[in-house]
């Protein structure tokens, strides 16, 4: 039986809007991540996850909060399209939002029906799953329910609703909303529930900031190091606990361009591979002017929190310093192994090798069938064995850090394609291969796109 302490339905009314789910004609559970469900006393129960029937214990609501979408300020969005249930905790004592997503409108849906079809569903269950085996900071997927209902997008498609959970599901765009509003009560109960919550060593807002940079810097840094691609670093979509959130037009690169963007709603290229770190910092400049209302002396504040914020360079270089390192068979890489970590990079950008399978190929029989350039490679990597030293003692250091799989956008495509047809065979072959991404697995699933598998554009699940 899950045990609810439902903390955020406790913090003043305005953060939040009671808001049931709305009942569905045919709920059908489609996936259901048993060993999550067991770790919470979660039931396994297609009513429940549909929003057809309350969870005991539980207190649906629909949090607010605000936020900056591709640099342009939003005063209000909010959980258009999701309830929170509540909060449970598990045997150790730890607490996890469990929240509906597509479970129909709330005062927050700003005319939108909050619903949800089943492509996104399947591609944040796969996507978020295989971020956690990567053991990547993300949400989880506990269950993908069918309604049994259509949704109305470019066409008619079928509804789902998936079920994830979180530490919590506070963004930036939550600070940001009351500081907008000069609601000062609302502001300082989010600050102290959030330090309670996830930053207890935490003092104060300037310390609060501070944990909340490391731990984006240390996200962005896995993200970069498995050619991960968010899509919509938007600030509502910025997680204060550090967890990838949001999977909506996400993607994962096959040959390596530092440019690559693949959500068809970012025509700039805001979001592109290579402009995470620096979108980060920018989302955290933000979060520090919303806790600006909170210090009595707002030019100090200013002074210390720049100084927070501008942690974030170092603190990323040092994490991406450690991931590629890692890559590369070092766990003791340094900055002068820079040169050589980036040299790999503007080979692989060079010839469009494949991200995945040119630093999986480092550990194999033949790195060198990853590259055109044979002979420019051949030089890189006689450099680079003279630095590791003993192969096989880097050997696993480097198949620990270089997924075999990963969900490449071909596949998910394949899988959705299939599911719509009610086929879910590979969902579950992908799912399951996912599971264990660092153990050599069915090739076909590692094989990169054709040229006429390859998916150009990747969009929101709105």
């Amino acid at each position: 039986m899950a045990q609810f302490d439902n903390s955020y339905a406790r913090l003043p009314a305005q953060m939040f809007s009671q808001t049931a789910p709305t009942p569905v004609k045919a709920p059908e559970l489609l996936a259901f991540n048993d060993a999550l469900a067991a770790q919470l006393g979660l039931p396994k129960d297609a009513e429940i996850w549909a929003g057809n029937q309350p969870l005991e214990g539980s207190m649906p609501i629909a949090q607010v909060y605000a936020g900056h979408q591709f640099g342009h300020w939003n005063p209000q969005l909010g959980d258009g399209r999701a309830v929170l249930l509540g909060e449970v905790l598990d045997a150790s004592g730890a607490r996890f939002d469990v929240q509906l997503k597509g479970s129909g409108p709330t005062p927050y849906s700003r005319r939108g029906d909050g619903r949800a079809w089943l492509g996104p569903v399947l591609r944040e269950y796969v996507v978020s799953e295989a971020m956690h085996h990567l053991a990547i900071p993300t949400t989880r997927a506990l269950a993908a329910t069918a309604t049994g209902e259509t949704v109305i997008r470019e066409g008619l498609f079928p509804g789902a609703v998936i079920t994830r959970v979180a530490s919590s599901h506070i963004r930036v765009g939550t600070f940001q909303f009351f500081a907008s509003q000069d609601d000062l009560e609302a502001l300082q109960a989010l600050t102290d529930h959030v330090i309670a919550r996830h930053a207890p060593h935490a003092t104060g807002p300037l310390e609060l900031l501070q944990h909340v940079v490391q731990k984006q810097a240390d996200l962005v840094a896995a993200w970069m190091s498995v050619g991960f691609i968010h899509g919509v670093m938007n600030t509502d979509n910025c997680s204060v606990p550090g967890l990838t959130i949001d999977y909506g037009p996400c993607a994962f690169m096959d040959r390596y361009n530092p440019r690559q963007v693949f959500s068809s709603i970012d025509q700039q290229g805001r979001y592109a591979y290579q402009n995470q770190p620096q979108i980060a910092a920018w989302n955290l400049a933000q979060f520090a002017t919303a806790l600006l209302p909170l210090m009595a002396d707002r030019e100090q504040a200013i002074e210390t929190f720049t100084a927070a914020v501008n942690a974030f360079g170092p603190a990323f270089q040092a994490a991406w310093l450690a991931r590629f390192g890692a890559k590369i068979g070092l766990t003791d890489a340094t900055e002068d192994d820079l040169p050589m970590i980036e040299a790999l990079l503007v080979l692989m950008a060079k010839d469009g090798a494949d991200f995945t399978n040119a630093f999986r190929g480092l550990s194999g029989q033949a790195p060198q069938d990853q590259f055109t350039d044979q002979a420019a490679f051949g030089a890189w990597h006689e450099a680079w064995l003279a630095r590791l030293g003993p192969f096989e003692a880097a050997k696993p250091i480097m198949d620990s850090a270089n997924p075999a799989i990963i969900p490449r956008n071909h596949r998910i495509e394949q899988m959705i394609t299939a599911a719509v047809e009610g086929d879910m065979a590979p969902f579950h072959r992908l799912g399951a291969a996912l599971r264990t991404p660092f153990v050599a697995s069915d090739g076909d699933l590692t094989r990169p796109p054709s040229d006429a598998e390859i998916v150009p554009a990747t969009f929101c699940g709105t």
